[in-house]
């Protein structure tokens, strides 16, 4: 089910950030049953405190429902809670995902944001089960809608109505048979634009991390074409780990991020205007608990980077 807290009571003001928030794990991109996760918001704060997660930041897909429930619970644990989201985005003919940490939920141009993505997502979702009732998998839309509680529906709650309904063993099954890439339920989406999305992460008060950089699947040159265009258009940092990774792939994404700072800052290779170099950030990426590989408070950035906390004050504190 998705959150029942009431947006309006969702704070204007977002948290300062001190050495408590920062003496333990931090955590800067998890879903909860706002979106696709399957725990609860309060929930989810709960089971990363007893992880030994000190500053976690919320970051559903495209709402902000569940930040209420879960910063109640996260004052109640005397946890830091950053208000968050995860912006789906669009570069070039490629779907990406934009996370804004510290956003202000109640700012006109997230809502904006919010609503444009829940008109893309009912509409895809449409067609997504048109696609399988044609196919005999009669009330899909119903089962997803269901599953999703009135917050945002996805692919992840079709397979798990299709998993409930007998009709695969797991979620992965459905996706590999019936809704990912290039299967019935794959559904092109024209989502906003990569620098449209930033704008409206700034407009919030926000700071935009590019999301899991490696789950792309694009080339290295792709991918620093990528990073590149997401500095220019003002990114501020980027998601260096995600989840368990491979020590060789975080050492390859902290060099790619390294040669475009470089570029960036240099007149002699860019002509246009200096940007700040961009930040790293860190996050499990957790949906449920039977997922080790993204669990909550797992990831831990490597060292000499500049941590994206530090865009906030922090009582004089810089720790990464």
């Amino acid at each position: 089910m998705a959150s029942t807290a009431d947006p309006e009571n969702t704070p204007l003001t977002r948290p300062k950030l001190t050495a408590d928030a920062l003496s333990g794990q931090v955590d800067l991109h998890c879903h909860s049953t706002a979106s696709d996760g399957i725990l609860s918001p309060a929930a989810l704060v709960s089971r990363a405190k007893s992880a030994g997660v000190t500053m976690l930041a919320l970051t559903d897909h495209d709402t902000v429902a569940g930040i209420a429930e879960a910063q109640a619970e996260a004052e109640r644990l005397e946890m830091a809670l950053l208000p968050g989201i995860e912006l789906t985005a669009r570069w070039g003919k490629r779907v990406i995902h934009i996370v804004g940490l510290n956003v202000d939920c109640r700012a006109t141009a997230l809502t904006e944001a919010i609503e444009q993505r829940d008109r893309l997502r009912r509409a895809r979702a449409a067609q997504i089960a048109e696609r399988l009732e044609k196919r005999g998998f009669v009330g899909a839309y119903e089962g997803a809608l269901a599953l999703a509680g009135g917050g945002v529906i996805g692919r992840p709650h079709f397979a798990r109505w299709m998993v409930d309904e007998g009709h695969v063993s797991d979620t992965a099954k459905a996706f590999k048979r019936y809704l990912g890439a290039g299967k019935i339920g794959d559904v092109a989406v024209s989502w906003p634009e990569l620098e449209d999305t930033l704008v409206s992460i700034r407009a919030c008060g926000g700071a935009s991390v590019l999301a899991h950089p490696l789950k792309y699947g694009l080339t290295r040159t792709r991918l620093q074409a990528l990073l590149a265009d997401f500095h220019r258009a003002g990114g501020d940092a980027v998601e260096m780990v995600c989840g368990q990774q491979n020590p060789v792939q975080t050492r390859e994404i902290q060099a790619l991020v390294q040669r475009v700072n470089a570029l960036g800052g240099d007149p002699e290779v860019s002509d246009e205007i200096t940007r700040p170099p961009l930040l790293a950030s860190l996050g499990s990426d957790f949906h449920q608990p039977d997922q080790p590989w993204r669990a909550l408070g797992c990831v831990r950035l490597p060292a000499g980077v500049e941590p994206v906390w530090n865009l906030w004050q922090t009582d004089g504190i810089t720790a990464q």
